[in-house]
């Protein structure tokens, strides 16, 4: 790993999901660390210290929302793209209004993903890869 390289830590309790992120983003030349649930996540943020995180709404042993206030509470300035399977899901409304950096749609292509982890990089972070 070189020194600027940026580390995205990609959090959803399916792995097919979760690992095809994660291949995709690697070989787009992020540093990507996994985490299968928020409980997980929120050690891995502390430890890890990632530059942007995805997170997956829908998860056992602690929703996504409750994921992101903890995350918020203790780093307000790490953007969170959150990961919806459903457009019309009242969390993500939620997740919106607690201040995330973006919804990407499960259905959606890859591409979309890694526009929102762009552009949450240069709003946030003012990091260029």
């Amino acid at each position: 790993m070189t020194d600027n390289q940026i580390k995205v830590l990609v959090t959803d309790d399916e792995k097919d999901f979760r690992d095809l992120l994660a291949f995709w983003l690697k070989s787009k030349g992020y540093d990507v660390i996994t985490a299968s649930n928020g409980i997980e996540a929120v050690e891995k943020i502390k430890q890890e210290s990632p530059d942007v995180v995805f997170l997956d709404l829908n998860m056992p042993d602690k929703y996504g929302t409750d994921t992101l206030k903890e995350i918020k509470s203790f780093n307000k300035d790490l953007p969170v793209i959150i990961i919806s399977a459903h457009v019309d899901d009242r969390r993500a409304k939620e997740a919106m209004d607690l201040g995330v950096a973006g919804v990407f749609y499960k259905g959606s292509d890859f591409q979309q993903g890694l526009t929102l982890l762009e552009a949450a990089l240069h709003t946030h972070k003012k990091l260029k890869k």
